[in-house]
């Protein structure tokens, strides 16, 4: 459905130049989403999928562990989006041995994603809204160290940004001017309050999401938050369980067409496109999430299995095979402090996992080993690339 232009420009003139900056209107749209048999139909498919997931969590042998490596995937994908180079892998490295080989920059990025996802999320189970006042505290935990701590981390901006291009001439989007961020947030904590009206939460989610990156209320960090913005409504509303839904991996996939969807809803109104993408990237993610989980479950009670067919050796190696569920890269050292196995036991059930293919040693020589669980890192790494 085509509707006029979703909000107005004020012309602005900064960096020497003057131009025109994008306000939108307050949520919801207005007309009202036009619910099509088709778009209906998408966001029951989204549902059902959703519903799916959440169910799948319970297959799992510890959810918590899952959770430990799921979470830090989708903060690997996401910031690839903003361009950072970073695996998963790195990740790992770097939290399990601060190992100096990685990249170090990106890394901490990274790891700064997943302390901001921590924060958002322990807030929320403790009581707290879902609020300016949170969207802050995690930026701040996002853009604490590293590359963006000169953008003033947990502080809206106070000055023009733009997406794209050298400059607001050139720019492919303009955001508000700094004088209506505040004004277009306090409207978009109204809508995430049911204010005006209750909005169910995957419609709520879709919405918001293209507010934030509209109203782009930060100076660096706000592609990253947007993307979370999505989860911590579906877990607030109690969607979701567990934290189990990230789409970064479908919009990089999809990036521009993304883009170009977002662009269409300031200047056409066509909410309803941009619905329809935001269902069928939740039933696809949703639908890849439950087939990880699955393969996931089924190679840890299958490695179990071949774990109880070393005979007396199986016990020290099933408690090390454990510890790798949660940390599937992992030193020798780290598995002794985490088992209270003994150095050498720990090593023994290190050899016997490698001889029947669940370890694979990831470097060379006889100190500092690094150990991975090849298949569940594989399945794990699956669409990052």
């Amino acid at each position: 459905m085509k509707r006029p232009l979703q909000g107005h420009y004020p012309p602005i003139s900064t960096v020497g130049e003057k131009a025109k900056a994008f306000v939108p209107n307050p949520l919801p749209p207005k007309p009202p989403i036009e619910w099509s048999p088709e778009l209906l139909g998408a966001f029951d498919a989204a549902l059902v999928a959703l519903g799916r997931l959440d169910g799948a969590s319970a297959m799992l042998p510890s959810t918590p562990l899952f959770l430990y490596i799921y979470v830090r995937k989708e903060a690997v994908l996401s910031s690839m989006i903003e361009g950072t180079q970073s695996s998963l892998s790195d990740l790992l490295l770097y939290e399990i041995a601060q190992d100096p080989g990685v990249p170090l920059a990106d890394v901490r990025e990274v790891s700064n994603y997943v302390a901001a996802l921590d924060h958002g999320l322990k807030r929320l189970t403790g009581g707290f809204p879902l609020s300016l006042r949170l969207i802050r505290e995690m930026h701040g935990i996002l853009l604490a160290e590293g590359r963006g701590q000169h953008a003033d981390p947990g502080e809206f901006r106070r000055s023009q940004n733009w997406i794209g291009g050298t400059r607001p001439g050139n720019a492919y989007f303009v955001p508000p001017p700094a004088e209506n961020v505040l004004e277009c947030l306090g409207d978009l904590e109204k809508f995430l309050h049911d204010m005006p009206q209750a909005t169910p939460p995957l419609l709520k989610a879709a919405l918001a999401h293209v507010q934030f990156e509209t109203i782009h209320p930060f100076l660096d960090g706000n592609g990253r938050l947007g993307r979370l913005l999505i989860t911590l409504i579906l877990c607030e509303r109690k969607v979701l369980r567990e934290p189990l839904l990230y789409l970064s991996l479908y919009f990089k996939e999809h990036r521009q067409h993304y883009y170009n969807l977002l662009n269409g809803v300031r200047t056409t109104g066509d909410w309803e496109a941009w619905l329809m993408f935001f269902a069928e990237a939740v039933a696809a993610t949703a639908t890849q999430g439950v087939e990880s989980i699955n393969k996931l479950a089924k190679t840890v009670f299958e490695d179990a299995d071949r774990i109880a067919g070393l005979g007396r050796a199986a016990p020290s190696a099933a408690h090390v095979h454990i510890a790798l569920q949660e940390r599937p890269i992992v030193t020798a050292s780290w598995l002794v402090e985490k088992t209270g196995l003994t150095v050498a036991t720990v090593n023994k059930a290190l050899v016997n996992l490698e001889k029947i293919g669940i370890v694979r040693q990831l470097n060379d020589g006889k100190r500092n080993r690094l150990f991975a669980y090849g298949q569940y890192m594989d399945i794990l790494n699956a669409g990052i690339r």
